[in-house]
């Protein structure tokens, strides 16, 4: 079975029956309201360099936006960036072991997910990258692994496109969408824009239907012959996929398949980890751990035998092991 097929049937059931050509009509005819204050699209800004304000477990950054965090533990910082549409809280296994082990564990809900601000715009790559470095600033972080998943991934990547790496001393990059998932000429082994309408489809006729159906189907690995789903895991992925908003999370479908980070992958000039499963069927591996590895001058790839997408929860064991020892290195 093709990635593209199994990522799309995982998404269809019933909902995706109205199209995506419907989909775009109930966009349009709900109007979608915004707050009076919208910030500007970061597509045509510079990066930000300004730091943000904390407060308890805030950090407010320029445009007003309310980034939740959580930073346990202390010493080396490793700082987590999670993926769509699930909040630090997906990071809880791996904050834990290395808060235990002696190091810092950071990690911030993305804007417009988990317990941050839902602002109207900036749900794009390049804001999400602004974001995460005013998290940096403001906690003052500096000699920090930077581990990113799947859409952190490509968090991370343009994270260091746009502000280097001169508080970064290491990457993780794990199950991550770089340097491209949409299909392109340039990019044939890419997933097809179809598969990315179909999500949007069913995102705006049944948002919580979706949640379920994408961690009890290919996230997981679920529906593979044989698996053994786990409830609590299908469960965690919709409550936290729920507590992010519909625009923000509607909107970051097209940030994390349609933008190219390749020319930030080649500006990464720190020691890097790819980790990636050989059964992803979200982010099939040939256009993306495979081939980030070819870009990243100071990669190391490790595949996971019949991993899917979801392998922090399902290799939890044999990953944290990786992960530590990479750190440790």
């Amino acid at each position: 079975m093709s990635s593209d097929r199994s990522f799309s049937q995982g998404v269809s059931r019933r909902n995706l029956l109205l199209g995506s050509a419907a989909a775009a009509g109930t966009l349009v005819a709900s109007g979608l309201p915004g707050p009076a204050a919208a910030a500007a699209s970061a597509k045509r800004a510079s990066p930000s360099t300004a730091s943000g304000k904390a407060s308890g477990s805030y950090i407010t950054t320029k445009d007003g936006t309310q980034l939740y965090f959580k930073d346990w533990g202390a010493g080396r910082p490793v700082v987590f960036s999670h993926g769509w549409p699930l909040s630090s809280d997906s990071w809880e296994s791996q904050m834990m072991l290395v808060a235990s082990e002696g190091y810092r564990a950071v990690a911030h809900d993305r804007r417009g997910h988990g317990r941050s601000s839902q602002p109207w715009n900036g749900n794009e790559m390049n804001t999400y990258a602004d974001d995460l470095a005013t998290v940096f600033e403001t906690l003052k972080l500096r000699d920090a692994i930077l581990v990113g998943f799947s859409t952190g991934g490509g968090e991370v990547a343009r994270y260091i496109g746009r502000h280097g790496t001169r508080r970064v001393s290491k990457v993780v990059l794990v199950s991550a969408v770089p340097p491209l998932m949409l299909k392109t000429a340039a990019n044939p082994l890419g997933l097809p824009v179809e598969v990315f309408d179909g999500i949007r489809a069913a995102q705006l006729a049944n948002r919580s239907q979706l949640y379920r159906d994408l961690p009890a189907g290919p996230f997981y690995g679920f529906n593979r012959p044989g698996a053994k789903p786990s409830q609590g895991l299908i469960d965690a992925w919709w409550a936290q996929g729920m507590q992010g908003g519909h625009k923000n999370t509607y909107d970051s479908i097209e940030a994390f398949s349609e933008t190219d980070f390749t020319e930030d992958l080649r500006k990464i000039d720190v020691p890097t980890l790819i980790v990636h499963g050989d059964d992803d069927q979200v982010v099939p591996i040939d256009a993306a751990g495979r081939a980030t590895a070819k870009l990243v001058r100071t990669a190391k790839l490790i595949v996971y035998p019949g991993a899917p997408h979801g392998l922090t929860d399902t290799h939890k064991d044999r990953f944290n092991a990786d992960l530590l020892a990479f750190i440790r290195s």
